[in-house]
């Protein structure tokens, strides 16, 4: 709870001398955004809670220095369920929505693909299809989305071996973002279209994403909708955060925030050693940049605008889309995710509106839905 605090307090002490400089340009600030961004600590005070973790660290700060990040979200796969859950929820979405294709080709537009750990477990599943053979042999194509096409290519490099030792027909195609020109990837995702080979069947996967257009005005997320309708696709899948962080009211945001990472503090402090360096780390430089963004943040400067279901329901039911139910079997593959790898009785499960959420206590802190 103390680092909890500790956080927000940073958060809101910039966000204090931000204002007062506004008022008064001449007036000297305690710290800049910069100068107060979440750092690590003292190093020699903290454990790997993990081999594997520690193997992942010492590799990238070895061999790259700017892949902290990198780092830090596979240390968040393997040590809470949030990023897994979502993964493994969208991944049966889309093997539900496909289970009668009339080829066997699937085309998944990624928006961001990030290292591409979703993309395994579903590859495997399409490579069982393939014993089936009363159906015709699958074949995959993923157009992968992100900032950096070497990080995108190393992604296609992996998930190609790893289609290969299947025997899975694959293709990788990258698509990058340029954060600041919303109007080239919209324009990209048209283009895209005219790639598509007649007869596949087009999912589009939004894990943990739409929520970055989500600005003040509205109208940016509603041309997105509109682009990735016109793509026609058999199933949208789509990841969030349960929460309100882009509220237009700061006082509202600040509510949200609170409870939010209170809770998110709450599963990590359950489930890992208070020394653990991975825990530190994602309390401080991951969880604890969002919570900056949040607070700290103001207008077009902030990344984190994340709103609850009932926002993108009402935003996905005006552009046309419909609500597909998440299978039962989704839902018994999250009961196994947690018991097998994160049995704490602090998570829980609900189905709600057709969709599926998971929660720390009595807090729903993350949400999967899936729309046509």
């Amino acid at each position: 709870t103390e680092r909890l605090v500790h956080l927000f307090t940073k958060a809101l002490s910039v966000r204090i001398n931000r204002l007062q400089q506004e008022q008064d340009p001449t007036a000297e600030t305690v710290a800049t955004c910069k100068a107060n961004e979440m750092t690590m600590g003292n190093n020699n005070s903290t454990v790997f809670t993990s081999s594997v973790c520690k193997e992942q660290f010492l590799f990238r700060t070895k061999n790259n220095n700017s892949d902290f990040e990198s780092c830090y979200y596979l240390w968040l796969n393997q040590l809470t369920p949030f990023i897994r859950f979502g993964h493994l929820t969208a991944n049966q979405a889309i093997l539900d929505a496909t289970e009668t294709n009339d080829n066997g080709a699937l085309h998944i537009l990624d928006l961001d693909i990030s290292q591409g750990l979703q993309w395994p477990p579903l590859m495997q599943a399409l490579a069982e299809r393939s014993s089936n053979p009363n159906s015709p042999p699958p074949s995959l194509r993923i157009t992968g989305c992100g900032r950096d096409l070497t990080g995108l290519n190393r992604t296609g490099d992996r998930l190609t071996r790893f289609a290969n030792s299947l025997g899975l027909q694959f293709q990788f195609h990258t698509l990058v973002i340029v954060e600041e020109d919303i109007a080239g990837l919209l324009l990209q995702i048209r283009l895209l279209a005219l790639s598509f080979v007649q007869g596949e069947t087009i999912a589009v996967n939004c894990v943990h994403f739409l929520h970055k257009f989500f600005n003040d005005d509205g109208d940016m997320i509603g041309h997105f909708l509109s682009v990735i309708k016109s793509l026609n696709p058999r199933i949208v899948t789509m990841a969030e955060r349960e929460a309100n962080h882009g509220d237009h009211s700061f006082l509202n945001r600040f509510s949200e925030a609170v409870d939010h990472y209170v809770a998110i503090f709450d599963s990590l402090e359950a489930t890992l050693p208070p020394n653990s360096r991975e825990r530190l780390t994602l309390e401080q430089r991951w969880f604890g940049k969002e919570i900056f963004d949040v607070v700290a943040a103001e207008a077009r400067e902030r990344k984190q605008r994340h709103r609850r279901f009932e926002i993108w329901e009402e935003m996905m039911k005006r552009f046309g889309f419909v609500n597909v139910p998440i299978g039962s079997f989704a839902l018994s593959q999250a009961k196994l995710l947690l018991r097998l790898h994160y049995p704490s009785e602090g998570y829980n499960l609900q189905f709600l509106n057709n969709s599926l959420f998971l929660g720390w206590q009595s807090r729903l802190l993350f949400s999967v839905s899936s729309w046509k």
